[in-house]
């Protein structure tokens, strides 16, 4: 059995799809897949039955392919569909765990830059001892500074950016300006990553995964000019640990030539360049459907 796709509504013209995610909608319905659309204002706003009223009742399993998400509001989202007879393919605890650091690090550990954090509130920078703490639990170096989901890396030297963490003020100056300009929007906390340097000029790549294969490699929306082709066979046994549905992978080349985990992410809300191949990606989600039988 099939799966209907979920799409954000064009905010102007809700009956149309967001434009962003119009070229997926086409892709959808030439596959004869259903597609609903779900007001992602009233969403986030928290009103999450107004948000989520164009959906047909009992539509059985489906897939959100739109604008980003909390896993709260994720979680809102969910309950307000399951309430209608429709099953998120992903469930709210696995898209928390693809989409925050802090759920997906310990599988790829092995294969992404070593990484702390330290949960906080929006405006609450952490104590001075706890980011001294965990700068020197990450042995020294240069490092980068986000939250459980973002960094500010177009604010590089003011936000994000820590030349040396042996600088415990200046760490703490970058730390106090990101969580300044993430305001409202911060994630979680504060996460302090080890710098990696990767090979310019070569991209990241994208690797898309449903039920633990590799379904499509992309370029990263932010490089879609670049594309190179790493093989992912090294990453399949973390996706399959991880054990979430949908996911994605965001694949650099690191200056000694190894292939590194720069991202994780739910693929429901990861962004597909424009000119990816969105049909064999859907068609591969639809077949998905309801969790395969074990």
């Amino acid at each position: 059995m099939g799966a209907t796709f979920i799409f954000c509504a064009d905010p102007i013209r809700p009956q149309r799809t967001d434009g962003h995610f119009a070229d997926e909608a086409c892709a959808a319905r030439d596959l004869v897949h259903p597609v609903a659309l779900i007001d992602h204002e009233a969403l986030t706003a928290g009103d999450a039955t107004a948000a989520v009223a164009r959906v047909p009742k009992g539509s059985g399993a489906a897939w959100y392919r739109g604008w980003m998400l909390t896993a709260e509001q994720y979680g809102v989202l969910s309950d307000a569909l399951t309430a209608r007879g429709v099953t998120p393919a992903t469930s709210p605890e696995d898209y928390r765990r693809a989409h925050e650091l802090p759920g997906w690090y310990g599988v790829f550990e092995p294969v992404t830059p070593r990484s702390v954090w330290l949960p906080t509130t929006p405006g609450t920078p952490p104590a001075a001892s706890d980011l001294a703490a965990a700068a020197s639990a990450l042995g020294g170096g240069p490092a980068v500074v986000k939250d459980y989901v973002k960094s500010r890396k177009h604010e590089w030297h003011e936000a994000c950016f820590v030349p040396d963490l042996a600088d415990t003020r200046r760490l703490a100056s970058v730390v106090a300006r990101f969580l300044e300009l993430q305001g409202d929007a911060l994630v979680g906390g504060v996460v302090i990553r080890a710098f990696e340097r990767f090979r310019p000029g070569v991209g990241e790549a994208r690797v898309w995964w449903v039920d633990g294969s590799p379904v499509l490699v992309t370029a990263h929306p932010d490089s879609p000019g670049l594309r190179p082709e790493p093989d992912p066979a090294f990453v399949r046994p973390l996706v399959a640990a991880l054990g979430c549905r949908f996911v994605t992978t965001d694949l650099a080349l690191r200056e000694d030539g190894e292939w590194r985990v720069v991202e994780v992410g739910d693929g429901q809300v990861s962004d597909l360049p424009k000119g990816a191949a969105a049909r064999q990606l859907l068609r591969r989600l639809a077949a998905a459907g309801t969790p395969p039988t074990v």
